[in-house]
């Protein structure tokens, strides 16, 4: 796995199994991707817990497959975000969190991800539900109402609210999507399910996490990776220590855009490169070399 260096990379999950003969080893099984993930990126979105909590062997699995400089960064359920939308959910939260303490030390923050129609009205319920979260985790919330990412009020309400929590604000970025042709099946249905909002590119903890939706096409992703990697660099020599995760529409392509992006970080302040991938090298998933 890439050494600590000031910034964590990874993409929004690790079970992909058409990152095999690149990412992976050819012949990985899906019980082999983690281990080989971690020991190229150091951080995952996990969205799987967004879906259903684990059970403790999964977390005790999890725990196994990384090492103690890996994190991940996973999200409450929807029962609770979405389904609820923070009301009256104390029990379920502390359950859940509960489950994950095996992986205490292996932990970014939290994301609390809310739905589009959690807006202005609804921050009372963000504050109250704020203050009852244990504190040896970390958090941060991801809010997808356009009135609460547009510069000035209630946006800057949103901040306030989040820095006296010590909270963090998840930084959620799909122009480089929408920033190119539209005419391929994924794109189109990225385009439709990921948020079209105004971008705050201002980091609200000492650990923001941004997550950056990337066009396919490489000629279009030009100015944003450039653009991300001079925010990313000016962080990192304010003491930040961002998480970024990388996303393209099929995800296919987003093991490739997120080393490029690490590179043209590095340019700007020294953060290391990524290590070669298992299956460029020709591994198998045993780690010894396949024979061709």
């Amino acid at each position: 796995m890439r050494g600590y260096s000031k910034i964590r990379l990874g993409l929004p999950f690790w079970g992909f199994e058409d990152w095999r003969g690149g990412l992976y080893a050819r012949d990985s099984r899906a019980a082999d991707f983690l281990t080989q993930y971690a020991r190229v990126f150091d951080a995952v979105e996990g969205n799987t817990t967004f879906y259903a909590a684990p059970s403790a062997a999964t977390v005790e699995k999890w725990r196994r497959e990384t090492d103690e400089g890996f994190r991940f960064c996973f999200k409450l359920p929807k029962t609770i975000t979405h389904d609820a939308m923070l009301a009256d959910v104390v029990p379920e939260t502390e359950a859940f969190l509960e489950r994950l303490l095996p992986l205490l030390d292996r932990l970014g923050p939290i994301m609390i991800q809310l739905p589009p129609n959690f807006g202005s009205r609804e921050l009372p319920r963000l504050e109250a539900f704020l203050a009852t979260l244990p504190r040896e985790f970390r958090y941060a919330v991801e809010l997808r109402d356009p009135e609460l990412a547009t510069d000035g009020m209630p946006a800057d309400l949103v901040d306030d609210l989040l820095e006296s929590a010590d909270v963090g604000r998840v930084i959620m970025d799909t122009r480089p999507l929408r920033d190119g042709p539209g005419d391929h099946p994924d794109i189109l249905a990225a385009r439709h399910k990921k948020p079209n909002l105004p971008v705050r590119e201002v980091a609200l903890s000492a650990d923001p996490i941004v997550r950056i939706v990337f066009h396919p096409d490489r000629t279009v992703n030009e100015a944003w990776l450039d653009r991300w990697a001079s925010i990313l660099a000016h962080w990192i020599e304010d003491g930040l220590e961002p998480l970024v995760f990388v996303h393209s529409p099929s995800n296919r392509e987003s093991p490739a855009i997120a080393r490029d992006l690490l590179g043209r970080v590095d340019a700007l302040v020294p953060v290391g490169s990524l290590p070669a991938w298992p299956g460029e090298e020709g591994e198998s998933a045993s780690g010894q070399l396949a024979l061709i």
